[in-house]
């Protein structure tokens, strides 16, 4: 797909807020998993040097 501009990018031919709103969101799942894992890497290597 062509676009002329960037606004028309941006705009994604009236789609924008479904398109970036799942970017958001699928960015957003992926750094609260990012989060979680090291929240329980650190629990539990602290639970294995015995604290």
């Amino acid at each position: 797909m062509k676009w002329g501009s960037a606004s028309a990018f941006l705009t994604m031919g009236g789609y924008a807020g479904y398109v970036w709103g799942s970017y958001g969101v699928a960015a957003l799942c992926i750094a609260l998993e990012v989060a979680l894992l090291a929240a329980r890497h650190r629990r539990l290597r602290r639970e294995l040097r015995g604290g």
